[in-house]
């Protein structure tokens, strides 16, 4: 009985989380091309290809997410991501960004270092990690969108993430290079 009660409970949590972080308004605001970065989620990215370039949509919430957890894109394409915050908070309490990470970087280690050396109130990508970053946007409010354009890494698996403060452990996907 209790875990049925549980189950309810997390069932109605759910739901609610769902229905509360719908937003229709965007404000388009453009990053300037930067290498790579990827957000995760529960579902895989469907790019779509016009003259040679991949085109991505990220969607990230207020409830720290992303709406994919996995995107991939074809090996020597050109990629242009576009990451729109439709959530309705500020950047300065829930902004979020795109980082794509290089290879072989440990993710808990630069999100760490993100949180000690980002500045509020835009809580950009620290300067002493670009080394480690493909591409990546800038750090977004509610309601605002990015575009970002960078060309595909080497085939391989790659992280993404948001390393606004405290995000990269639920903000995380997969960026695959066939």
């Amino acid at each position: 009985m209790k875990k049925v009660k549980q189950l309810s409970v997390l069932a109605i949590a759910a739901l609610v989380m769902a229905s509360c972080s719908k937003n229709t308004t965007e404000e388009q605001t453009t990053a300037a091309p930067q290498t790579e970065t990827t957000a995760p989620t529960e579902q895989t990215a469907a790019p779509a290809e016009t003259q040679g370039t991949v085109d991505v949509e990220l969607n990230a919430e207020d409830a720290m997410k992303f709406d994919k957890t996995e995107i991939k894109v074809p090996a020597g394409k050109q990629v242009r991501l576009t990451l729109h915050h439709v959530g309705t908070l500020a950047k300065t309490s829930m902004g979020h960004n795109f980082v794509l990470l290089k290879m072989g970087t440990d993710v808990a280690a630069f999100a760490a270092k993100a949180v000690q050396e980002g500045k509020a109130p835009d809580f950009e990508v620290p300067e002493s990690l670009l080394p480690e970053v493909i591409a990546h946007t800038k750090t977004l409010g509610g309601g605002e969108s990015a575009t970002i354009e960078f060309a595909a890494p080497e085939k391989g698996t790659y992280d993404f993430i948001c390393s606004f403060p405290g995000h990269a452990a639920q903000m995380h996907g997969k960026f695959i290079v066939e």
